[in-house]
């Protein structure tokens, strides 16, 4: 099927505009910086001591700098949380892309490691330059000390290059831990070292303090290429390759002699060249971006400086446990996410998790399910529930049992915040990505139709046939109410089981309503979609995803595929930043 130009632009224009923004911003200042070093005559004995590796490791670095401002707005959670529900963007197309901000902050971090790696390479050959291009006529212009010193030396004993050194290992630590396998088979080691950013950016502002590389200060008084009388050094210069502000013969005090070229114009020095360390401009990029960051981290740190009163946890079937809490003042939107620290498990480590549950007018409680993967959440679970012999599932708050101490950060938005703001949206969810999906449920539960949203679509897809009942009461309620208010076709329910020898029921006389839209097997997506489309023809539908990559893979790519009904679907993923 071939591609919709109206649905691949809704899905896909805003965030290639904004990646061809920055593609083309990052590529000028490249350019700019590079020209500038290569032609400027400021540059010009600087340049002829250190050639192309000079443009180079100014050039990367100016990028490098660009980027490194760049990469922690993405980063600022609450500042995204702040502008996707206030409605400060008024446009539901530039809210999502709000969605691309952990996508924004990879490029940034891909980016940096790129044109890194072009710096040190450049200041590699740099260094070699500077020991076997020692000038005596220029001693203040050279980071070397005598000529043909050991390169190596530059970068062990200077600032620059001690602490060039030093980010690279840190950047080395940073981007191994945060690939796929690292990320999955440990994160605690991917949160650790990640959070060496700060001492990166402390080695970064230190880094330009060195003032290895020195610009002309006294142009006026000594053009490049000018004759020095003193040492009978003469050199004729062509008009044509002059810069313009050297041009004019009577200018800056110097004579020039009779030509017998009208295009020839020889200079004469007035005095010895003086050199300047440039002046460090890191920290204009970086101190704006570091400082919001710093300053909503401290925010956050003040808000969630005061632990949650633990009301209930809960085991259910497939290692999953539910804790539902209150904490004063909360309040969240159905489809956002909290970050969980538990000091009894974890000094420094916390972790993000949907809320499953939101706090409404009439209620305060709030929750989260949890999938017990991984060394942090086992603790966690050790800690909150008791020991298998008890043969006990709830622990209601008024038994006597001391729970840790439990903080929360957030809550932050995600995508799921947008479908209740469509008419008809069709939500997928694979094993524990149902996790946002219930606090909508939830919410439409209290009240829906203060809501958007008119139809909905729930696709629900399991392995074990016990991870249903996770939030089987649930679904059943929603689905009895919309019935007794005669809303049947309000919220379309199916549910699948991918892996199994045979067919199962979910268990319970209460769940028929789900039995019966229990199927075996995967969906078919196509048929699905195509279905959607033609009971919603010309409309707008929200695709709404949290699982595996490969449905997530499918979805986008049927999104943006045209349909003979006029509909137009808006893809949208779930993705922790």
């Amino acid at each position: 099927m071939a591609v919709s130009w109206k649905s691949w632009l809704a899905n896909e224009g805003v965030k290639h505009l904004c990646l061809l923004i920055w593609l083309s911003l990052n590529v000028l200042i490249f350019w700019k910086t590079f020209l500038l070093y290569n032609q400027g005559p400021e540059y010009h004995y600087l340049h002829q001591m250190l050639g192309l590796g000079l443009c180079l490791s100014r050039a990367s670095a100016s990028v490098l700098n660009f980027n490194c401002s760049l990469i922690l707005l993405p980063m600022c959670r609450t500042l995204l949380a702040y502008l996707r529900g206030s409605h400060k963007i008024p446009s539901r197309r530039t809210r999502r892309m709000l969605d691309k901000s952990r996508t924004f902050h990879i490029t940034c971090g891909v980016t940096i490691c790129i044109f890194s790696g072009v710096h040190v390479a450049a200041h590699l050959i740099n260094a070699l330059n500077f020991s076997v291009n020692y000038s005596e006529d220029f001693v203040e212009l050279n980071a070397a000390r005598y000529r043909h010193e050991d390169p190596r030396k530059l970068l062990f004993t200077t600032v620059p290059g001690l602490t060039g050194v030093c980010m690279v290992l840190v950047l080395f630590l940073m981007v191994t831990a945060s690939t796929y396998a690292i990320r999955v088979s440990s994160y605690d080691i991917f949160w650790y070292t990640h959070n060496l950013f700060f001492i990166f950016y402390m080695l970064l502002v230190l880094h330009v303090s060195g003032g290895l590389l020195k610009y002309q200060t006294n142009l006026d008084t000594h053009p490049p290429g000018c004759i020095n009388l003193n040492q009978t050094r003469f050199q004729e210069v062509l008009l044509g390759n002059l810069p313009p502000h050297f041009s004019d013969s009577s200018s800056g005090g110097f004579s020039s002699p009779e030509e017998p070229n009208q295009n020839m114009l020889v200079k004469i020095c007035v005095e010895e060249p003086r050199f300047q360390a440039n002046f460090p401009q890191t920290w204009l990029w970086i101190s704006g971006p570091l400082c919001l960051y710093c300053a909503e981290r401290l925010y956050r740190c003040i808000r969630s400086n005061k632990p949650v009163t633990i009301i209930s946890v809960i085991s259910h079937p497939s290692d999953v446990m539910e804790i539902r809490m209150v904490k004063e003042n909360f309040k969240a939107r159905p489809g956002q996410y909290i970050i969980l620290h538990c000091p009894s498990v974890s000094a420094l480590e916390n972790h993000p998790f949907t809320l499953t549950m939101c706090p409404t007018k009439t209620k305060a409680t709030f929750g989260v399910h949890l999938k017990i993967v991984g060394d942090w959440t086992e603790r966690l679970r050790d800690l909150l529930l008791p020991p298998p012999s008890q043969d006990s599932e709830i622990l209601p708050f008024i038994q006597s049992r001391n729970y840790p101490k439990l903080y929360i950060d957030g809550p932050f938005g995600s995508p799921f915040e947008e479908s209740l703001n469509y008419e008809v949206s069709f939500c997928v969810a694979g094993g524990i990505g149902v996790t946002p999906f219930a606090s909508i449920l939830n919410t439409l539960m209290d009240d829906w139709k203060s809501y958007k949203l008119r139809r909905l679509y729930f696709i629900w897809v399991c392995r074990d046939i016990k991870s249903f009942s996770w939030f089987a009461d649930l679904i059943c309620t929603l689905h009895n109410k919309f019935w007794q208010e005669n809303r049947p076709d309000y919220i379309n329910i199916q549910l699948y089981l991918s892996q199994t020898d045979g067919i199962q029921k979910i268990i319970g006389e209460k769940y028929h309503a789900l039995n019966s839209r229990l199927s075996v097997g995967r969906p078919r997506w196509e048929i699905l979609l195509d279905e959607v489309a033609k009971c919603n023809r010309g409309k707008t539908v929200g695709v709404f995803c949290c699982g595996p990559s490969s449905i997530s893979k499918t979805l986008h790519r049927l999104s943006n595929q045209n349909n003979s009904y006029g509909t137009k679907f808006e893809y949208n993923k779930e993705s922790f930043s």
